[in-house]
């Protein structure tokens, strides 16, 4: 039985991340709830004197940034990002990993590519074996004609419905749609997402392949440290 909660494997994850960041620094900031515990402890950190500058990648983290005082870049100017900080839905043994069960996948990539570092912060529960089922995987797709694309999407083999909530579809901050496939194992990451990404109509996919430079992991036993450069491909 686990001794800590999964939010404190959160906590736990995201404290430790904050001692990756330094004075100067230009931040990738996530999504999520282990983000959330991120940007808390972040602030902190910026009013004790810490100078840093984030780009969000959700308006409810530009939200929350801006009522802790990080100061935010805006969208017309290029991002030479030094830390991308952002959470997993599951991480595989080869830091694959599932994002997107906020709903800000599209934005999440372009942020953890365009950064230097792209660390990753979960709590143990978070890594599987493989990826798939149970944890859907996301896929973000135009509104103009959707119901084409899914069409498309589930001729690859799988169910995909449209994301809803309270009976109608979920939005992104991109304004489109997004179609949750699921798929018992992804077996092969990579050739999955360049399947994908095929298809026109399909905006971006949760799969992040070899994206990862560094997970840091809440468990029981405190924090856990897995470098991409220690994976064998």
């Amino acid at each position: 039985m686990s001794l800590l909660t999964p939010d404190q494997h959160k906590a736990q994850a995201a404290q430790k991340a904050v001692e990756y960041i330094q004075d100067g620094h230009i931040l990738g900031l996530g999504t999520g709830s282990t983000v959330h515990h991120f940007l808390t402890a972040l602030g902190e950190r910026i009013q004790a004197g810490l100078r840093v500058r984030g780009v969000p990648t959700s308006q409810v983290t530009a939200t929350y940034a801006t009522q802790l005082g990080i100061p935010l870049l805006g969208n017309d100017e290029p991002w030479d990002i030094d830390v991308a900080i952002d959470g997993a839905d599951q991480v595989d043994p080869q830091l694959n990993l599932i994002k997107g069960g906020g709903g800000a996948l599209l934005r999440e990539k372009i942020v953890a590519r365009a950064a230097k570092q792209f660390i990753v912060i979960v709590d143990q529960a978070k890594h599987r074996p493989h990826l798939g089922l149970p944890f859907l995987l996301p896929v973000e797709i135009l509104s103009f004609g959707w119901r084409t694309t899914q069409r498309q999407l589930e001729k690859m083999g799988w169910p995909a419905p449209r994301r809803e909530q309270t009976g109608q579809p979920c939005m992104t901050d991109n304004g489109n749609y997004i179609v949750d496939i699921q798929i018992p194992d992804i077996a092969d990451p990579s050739s999955l997402e360049s399947a994908l990404l095929h298809l026109p109509g399909v905006v971006e996919c949760g799969l992040f392949v070899q994206m990862a430079s560094l997970v840091i992991t809440g468990t029981d036993q405190g924090t856990r440290l897995t470098s991409a450069s220690n994976i064998s491909s």
